[in-house]
């Protein structure tokens, strides 16, 4: 059976996508290449005719997830811009959520998978940095126009958002999971308008 020609490039696509959600929904350590492949419709053989390695998988997720949670941010920053609400605001508040914390598999692959990062390979952590490093830029262009040092401010931030999601996640208790959330919210406001020493 003969393919089109963009067969092969929407093929890894499809499995990239299938990955970055898995990964972030069970972990990469947890997730193997047969469930992988499945989850994008295939079967295991295919896999390298796509990727050399499950690594080097992991590093293509990691880059999509990034870019999808950049997407996302923009969104949110260009929404605010046309009602006339603060752009970061709308950026925390929209990351803070029970829906965010209840799907990691469509969230944000720093909070899914930081822990994780932290035990793979240099080039997957350069790849992950990478990634951090261009989300934080667009969270630097939310922030109020007079801010200084803002590649700092803009870490902690998402660190303090980062924190808080993980932790909204690791509570049963659904009434401290949401005070987790919403002191999150709070903590991170109170960063974006306190002035940098």
């Amino acid at each position: 059976m003969r393919y089109d020609k963009n067969h092969k490039a929407d093929t890894h696509k499809r499995v990239v996508e299938a990955a970055a959600r898995r990964f972030r929904k069970d972990g990469i350590e947890a997730t193997g290449v047969v469930d992988l492949m499945a989850d994008a419709g295939l079967t295991h053989g295919g896999f390298y005719a796509h990727f050399t390695s499950k690594e080097t998988l992991v590093r293509e997720a990691l880059a999509a997830a990034s870019e999808r949670s950049r997407e996302h941010f923009g969104r949110q920053i260009e929404k605010a811009r046309a009602e006339g609400i603060e752009p970061i605001e709308a950026v925390i508040r929209s990351y803070l959520t029970p829906a965010h914390r209840d799907r990691p598999d469509r969230g944000c692959s720093v909070a899914a998978l930081g822990a994780e990062i932290a035990r793979r390979p240099r080039k997957t952590k350069d790849a992950f940095t990478e990634g951090l490093c261009k989300t934080l830029g667009v969270i630097e262009t939310a922030l109020p126009a007079a801010t200084r040092d803002r590649r700092k401010k803009a870490v902690a931030i998402f660190s303090t958002m980062i924190g808080a999601l993980q932790l909204s996640r690791a509570i049963a208790d659904a009434d401290l999971s949401q005070a987790a959330l919403d002191a999150g919210i709070g903590a991170a406001l109170t960063l974006a308008h306190t002035e940098s020493h």
